[in-house]
């Protein structure tokens, strides 16, 4: 068995030695560990010398058998190499000789190789620049129109050289330089725009005034001409241009239609008075910024942003301009450049829709016109109720409607404004009552109350045209004469129908129908008469110092303006041409009203008498315990009774014609009369039963008897 394994272990070894005998060194590792790992490193390092020693006696038997042919070989090289030593001077010398005789040559070839070297160098830059000057010359072609501002052309070329000219080159460090400077010039470009757009924002802003007054005049002269083509409807050949009908009136309009120039919305118009062509809003304002900017974004893709950015300053813009100032309502021009401005943004915002596609929209438009509708209707509520002069109020009436008929040649709806003029109608009303009652109020004051006198017939006709009086009697009397009635009531019957007239203007181009227009006159006239006259009359008949001799003056008189009330009603049907049997017609008042203040006269007269009774009964002076009564009727009693009947001849000796004699005055002396004769009564009676009176002796009771028998027979007598 040991055998055995020995056998198998020098076999192994002696594979081992010829892998080492035929194996590369690099690959020997593995192949000496397997030595190493076995437990027999010992014999087989024995067996490893072994193997080198015959591997050196092979060696050396092959030395030995090839030293001759070595040793010839040694002398023949020995031999060679001074034959080598000869050849290598020789060729040195000749590469000497050469080098001698070709070094112009070289000198020559290397100066050749240059020149080839530099055309081709100047042959290729001269290909590169052919490609390099046009984008040299686009992009200096570019800071050019940039530094002129010429922005969108700018842009466009920008546009071109990035993606035509760029491309070719873009392997170059100032291409790249430029290629990333382009987006640095988008957004230059967008800012300079957007600069230029606020500007143009801020223009608009300053110019707005001049815009709006520009096309209100320009809606005052369509409203002339149209006045003039309605006063003027047949001309020869039935068509006629309006130029013709201008000329015929001294008027030179251009471009009729609020939208015609281009639908730029603002007209070229030529002043009412004036020679000279009124500009347009194209004219006041450069609108080219807001569509150079428009374009750019348009381009750079933020088109959206734009209009989003326009739209949210017009807005902030649309919020300034309405809001009116504090002290609008002082002047009329604080209106007017209220107007104007509210004007002028809407004709601008006008024009961007027509001539832009997009930027507004007629949503848009509307939304800001219904706030500024909204805006503008509550600060003139607010405004126009601090005014207290009618005039102001009609002017203001008038420029409102100005502005609504403006707005409403551009497109804007304008009926709540005139709704609201309805409402200012209710407070112009009430402001001509205001100025009506102080101007009733110096009429009444200044007026003589005596009849007026005539002296001649000019003067007769100058009354009876300011007055509807006819009395065929009163004409047949000689000059001078007299009419019953005092000044106030022709000048109270004036001033009425001027209050109608001022009613009238304020209905004027307010688009109401005949009968709108007569029922709003009728009932501003019947608060004229029933509220504002009435107040003054009760006034004048209430005052302390009011004499007999006037209050009947003012019987006579509201007589006259009672019979006058008919005229006026015929007066608002010439005016209004509606008939007064129209159905829903209002009627006048006048009648009722004029019958209150008689009424109100009589009683005033009725107690004016009574209190002069009581002032002369405070003079009865009675003796209660006389034994004899005097021989006449005691002296307050006479004075009374003088005095009741210089009073009752007043009614007796009236002017006037037979009927305001007969009825009025006669009516009122008999009441007066027996009112008169009636406290008289009472208060002799209320004498005797005094609570002083505790005694009566007979010689009393007869002297009263006697006053009281003398009252029975004046009156009895017939004072009247």
């Amino acid at each position: 068995m040991a055998e055995l394994e020995s056998l198998e272990t020098a076999a192994e070894h002696e594979r081992i030695l010829r892998e080492i005998e035929s194996t590369d060194t690099a690959c020997i590792g593995p192949t000496l560990r397997s030595v190493y790992d076995g437990e027999e490193h010992s014999r087989f390092m024995e067996k490893l010398e072994a193997r080198i020693r015959n591997h050196d006696r092979e060696i050396e038997k092959m030395c030995n058998f090839h030293y001759q042919g070595f040793v010839d070989s040694i002398t023949e090289l020995l031999k060679v190499r001074g034959e080598a030593q000869k050849l290598k001077n020789q060729v040195t010398d000749t590469n000497r000789k050469l080098q001698n005789e070709g070094k112009e040559l070289i000198i020559a070839m290397e100066e050749l190789k240059q020149c080839r070297l530099q055309q081709r160098n100047i042959s290729a830059t001269v290909d590169k620049l052919t490609l390099c000057l046009p984008v040299l010359e686009m992009y200096s072609k570019l800071r050019e129109q940039m530094k002129s501002k010429r922005h969108y052309p700018a842009l466009k070329t920008l546009e071109h050289l990035e993606h035509t000219y760029l491309p070719q080159v873009s392997h170059y460090r100032f291409c790249k330089i430029m290629v990333d400077n382009i987006p640095k010039l988008r957004e230059e470009i967008k800012e300079v725009s957007m600069s230029d757009l606020k500007d143009f924002l801020e223009s608009i802003r300053k110019h707005s005034d001049k815009i709006g007054e520009t096309a209100m005049k320009q809606a005052q002269q369509q409203r002339n001409l149209d006045n003039i083509v309605s006063q003027h409807p047949r001309i020869s050949g039935g068509k006629k241009s309006k130029k013709e009908v201008c000329a015929s009136s001294d008027l030179e309009v251009k471009n009729t239609s609020p939208m015609s120039e281009q639908d730029s919305g603002i007209l070229d118009v030529e002043d009412e008075d004036e020679d000279e062509e009124v500009p347009g809003a194209q004219d006041l304002v450069d609108f080219s910024p807001v569509y150079r900017c428009l374009h750019i974004y348009s381009v750079l893709g933020a088109r959206e942003t734009f209009e989003n950015y326009y739209r949210k300053q017009r807005r902030k813009q649309a919020r300034l301009v309405l809001q009116p100032p504090s002290n609008m309502h002082e002047t009329l021009d604080g209106y007017r450049k209220y107007f104007n401005q509210i004007v002028g943004f809407f004709v601008v915002e006008d024009h961007i829709l027509h001539t832009t596609q997009g930027l507004v929209n007629r949503a848009y438009i509307d939304e800001l016109w219904e706030m500024a509708l909204s805006k503008t209707i509550a600060a003139l509520r607010t405004h126009s109720s601090y005014c207290s002069d009618p005039s102001l109020v009609l002017d203001l009436k008038n420029l409102i409607v100005l502005f609504a008929d403006t707005l409403q040649g551009y497109g804007f709806p304008v009926n709540q404004l005139f709704d609201m003029l309805l409402e200012i109608q209710d407070q112009y009303s009430e402001t001509l009552l205001k100025k009506w009652s102080g101007v009733f109020r110096n009429i009444l004051d200044s007026d003589n109350y005596s009849p007026i006198p005539v002296t001649n017939e000019e003067v007769y006709k100058k009354i009876v045209g300011q007055f509807p009086f006819q009395d065929a009697e009163l004409e047949k009397q000689p000059f001078p004469k007299k009419f019953p009635f005092s000044e106030f009531v022709p000048k109270v019957y004036n001033q009425i129908k001027e209050f109608i007239y001022a009613c009238l203007k304020f209905s004027e181009d307010l688009h109401l129908s005949s009968t709108e227009v007569d029922d709003m006159i009728r009932k501003s006239t019947n608060l004229l008469l029933t509220r504002t006259l009435s107040n003054c009359l009760q006034n004048v008949i209430k005052r302390k110092n009011v004499g007999l001799t006037e209050l009947v003056q003012i019987i006579i008189n509201t007589t006259h303006l009672e019979k006058s009330c008919k005229f006026l009603e015929e007066f608002i049907t010439n005016i209004t041409n509606v008939l007064p049997e129209t159905v829903h017609t209002t009627k006048l008042y006048g009648t009722t009203t004029f019958k209150d203040a008689r009424h109100a006269a009589e009683e005033e007269i009725y107690t004016n008498l009574n209190q002069k009774i009581d002032q002369f009964l405070q003079l009865a002076d009675y003796d209660w315990m006389a034994m004899e009564p005097g021989s006449k009727a005691s002296d307050y009693l006479v004075d009374l009774i003088g005095f009741l009947r210089s009073t009752f001849a007043v009614f007796t000796h009236l002017p006037g014609d037979v009927d305001v004699h007969s009825t009025m005055s006669g009516k009122v002396a008999q009441t007066a009369c027996m009112s008169a004769c009636k406290h008289l009564s009472t208060s002799l009676m209320q004498l005797l039963l005094e609570a002083e009176v505790r005694q009566l002796t007979l010689g009393a009771l007869q002297q009263f008897n006697l006053d009281v028998e003398e009252c029975e027979r004046k009156m009895q007598s017939r004072p009247l």
